[in-house]
C-alpha cells in the first residue's frame, strides 16, 4: 500500500527484513506493485505483516489480525496514528478551492476505501444542498490506487482526485516523482490511518512476535535512516474501537443518499 516510490519500496523491505530477524518470525518479503488492486493482496493468505485499510477490515469475517499502526512523522499527523485525504489537482490548473472543481471530474479508488472513498464522500456532504444533490459533472472510477489516481489526473481524465495523504507525502519525498505535478486544494478530517495485520489463522505466538518485532523498529538505531526514507516516526498498537470512525462516515454519507463521491 505504501510502497509508492522505488525508494519507499526498498525503505519497506529493508524494514521488514529487520522485524522478520528480530521477531524470529521466517517473513518472506513479496512485492505488490502500487499498480496492482490493493484487494488482490488482503485476499491472500499466509500475511505476516501487511498493510490493510480500516475499512475493508471492519467489513472482513473472519478479520485479520492487528499487528501495530505507523506513526507518520510529518507535522501534519501531530505524532498520532491517523491520516488524511488530500483533494489534489494538476499544479497549473486554476483550482485554488475544493468548491472551484464544482461542476468538473472528480475520481475515486474503490468503494472499500477509506482514502479513496469514504473520507473524500464525508467531506463532500457539508457542501451539499437541496438543490444540488452532485457536487461534480462526473465521477470517474475506480481508478484502484494512489498512482491510479495519480495517472488519471496527469493525462487529464479527472480534475481532482483523492490521494491518502501520507502516500502522498511518500511520492513527493522521492525527487521527480510525477505526484510534485500536483498540489493540495483541501484536506479531510483525520481518521486511524492503514494498520499492519497478519492473516486471521496466523498463529498467537507467531502473531506476538510479529508485533514485539515491528513496534522495537521504532527505536532501533540501526534503522534511523529507514525510518526517515518513510518519514515514520515508528509504530505503535492499534486502537481497534478508534476504526469505528470510518463506519460512521459511511452511515452518514447514506444516511444522506449519497452513495459515492460525486
Amino acid at each position: 500500500m505504501y510502497a509508492v516510490t522505488p525508494d519507499a519500496a526498498a525503505a519497506w523491505r529493508d524494514l521488514l527484513t529487520w522485524v522478520a530477524r528480530a521477531s524470529g518470525v521466517a517473513l518472506e518479503v513479496i512485492d505488490h506493485p502500487p499498480a496492482q488492486p490493493i484487494a488482490e493482496l488482503w485476499g491472500r493468505g499466509g500475511l505476516g505483516s501487511v498493510f490493510m485499510c480500516g475499512r475493508p477490515w471492519l467489513r472482513a469475517a473472519p478479520q485479520p489480525i492487528p499487528i501495530a499502526c505507523p506513526l507518520p512523522s510529518p507535522d501534519r499527523y501531530g505524532g498520532r496514528p491517523v491520516y488524511m485525504t488530500d483533494f489534489v489537482v494538476r499544479a497549473e490548473s486554476g483550482f485554488t478551492r475544493l468548491e472551484d472543481t464544482f461542476g468538473h471530474r472528480i475520481g475515486y479508488t474503490l468503494e472499500e476505501s477509506h482514502s479513496g472513498f469514504n473520507a473524500p464522500r464525508h467531506h463532500l456532504l457539508a457542501f451539499r444542498r437541496a438543490g444540488r444533490p452532485a457536487l461534480y459533472g462526473e465521477s470517474v472510477g475506480p481508478l484502484h490506487t494512489p498512482r491510479g489516481v495519480v495517472a488519471a489526473l496527469l493525462d487529464g481524465r479527472i480534475d481532482v482526485g483523492p490521494l491518502d495523504s501520507y502516500a502522498f507525502d511518500l511520492m513527493r519525498a522521492q525527487a521527480g516523482d510525477p505526484a510534485h505535478r500536483l498540489r493540495r486544494v483541501a484536506t479531510t478530517d483525520p481518521a486511524p490511518i492503514p494498520l499492519l495485520v497478519a492473516s486471521p489463522d496466523c498463529p498467537a505466538d507467531t502473531v506476538a512476535a510479529l508485533r514485539r518485532g515491528v513496534l522495537a523498529a521504532s527505536t532501533a538505531a540501526d534503522l534511523a535512516s529507514v525510518r526517515a526514507r518513510l518519514l515514520l516516526k515508528g509504530f505503535v498498537p492499534v486502537d481497534e474501537p478508534a476504526y469505528a470512525q470510518l463506519a460512521a462516515w459511511d452511515d452518514e454519507a447514506l444516511s444522506a443518499g449519497y452513495d459515492q463521491p460525486r
